[in-house]
């Protein structure tokens, strides 16, 4: 039995060895697709590459249909999400040695959202509650210096909890709950995400309204608390689901979706406070 047991643990180890072998295989084969594309531009190796990352596109597509309706096609998100891709990777420097697939991400996911946008496909009745959420939200902030509670926000729209809770969720839908959403800051176009991305690592060309941006959304996550802080670190930063983060938080998903929801507004009506973007 101990010599069958060694025979399966060398095949599996063989197996482990010659897996990892391909991966660094097409590792390097894609790092020279990318130095190619860098040197020369060539339309086919750049065609090569949005085939390598295709799956990314598809995995993105499929975390935004999360809370979508019905009429919302997932093959409809991948194509939105592949022109995200081309622009990722046409403005990719790959001297700056960030990896693509983190770079890429928001991108995708950001053009996902900008054609939904485009398209209008929320209700009416959704972006007006949405606004005054956004208002309420601004207002509150200003006031008592700190994310507010459900109850104060509630409280300060006229709405029952259960309303406000229901209409979080729905809002979660809209762009207006994305930190991927792009603002104008100062003239540039920014992602909250990707600011928030770039808080430990700070590059000596930034500019000083990129580091004004990065204080503020520095000092307005600590207005968040713990758990909001938890839920957007899980989502955007570790790749998991509303799901799985409600999994492991020990709640259901949408009670994870609204938690988000007000999260991110939280952090977007404190620029549109203090930089009018």
């Amino acid at each position: 039995m101990s010599a069958l047991s060694v025979g399966d643990d060398g095949t599996q180890a063989d197996r482990r060895v010659m897996m990892r072998a391909t991966e660094v295989g097409v590792e390097r084969e894609v790092e020279a697709l990318w130095e190619r594309y860098r040197d020369t531009g060539d339309a086919d190796v750049r065609e090569r590459l949005i085939i390598n990352y295709a799956p990314l596109v598809k995995y993105v597509a499929g975390r935004v249909a999360v809370g979508m309706p019905a009429n919302v096609e997932h093959a409809d998100l991948v194509s939105y999400g592949i022109f995200g891709l081309m622009d990722a990777i046409e403005k990719f420097d790959l001297s700056k040695g960030f990896k693509f697939e983190t770079y890429a991400v928001t991108r995708i996911r950001g053009a996902i959202i900008d054609e939904l946008r485009s398209i209008d496909w929320v209700p009416r009745s959704v972006r007006a509650k949405a606004r005054a959420l956004e208002a309420a939200m601004q207002r509150l902030e200003s006031d008592l210096r700190r994310t507010p509670t459900d109850e104060e926000l509630a409280d300060d729209l006229g709405w029952t909890l259960e309303e406000l809770q229901e209409t979080l969720t729905r809002v979660s839908m809209t762009s207006i709950a994305a930190l991927d959403e792009t603002l104008d800051v100062s003239g540039d176009r920014i992602s909250l995400v990707d600011t928030l991305q770039d808080l430990t690592a700070a590059l000596p060309e930034e500019s000083f309204e990129d580091e004004e941006t990065k204080h503020l959304l520095r000092e307005t996550l600590t207005r968040l608390t713990e758990r909001e802080q938890t839920v957007l670190g899980l989502y955007y930063f570790e790749g998991m689901t509303l799901s799985q983060i409600g999994d492991v938080l020990g709640v259901t998903e949408s009670r994870i979706c609204q938690i988000h929801t007000k999260a991110v507004l939280s952090l977007r009506t404190k620029l549109v406070d203090v930089m009018g973007v």
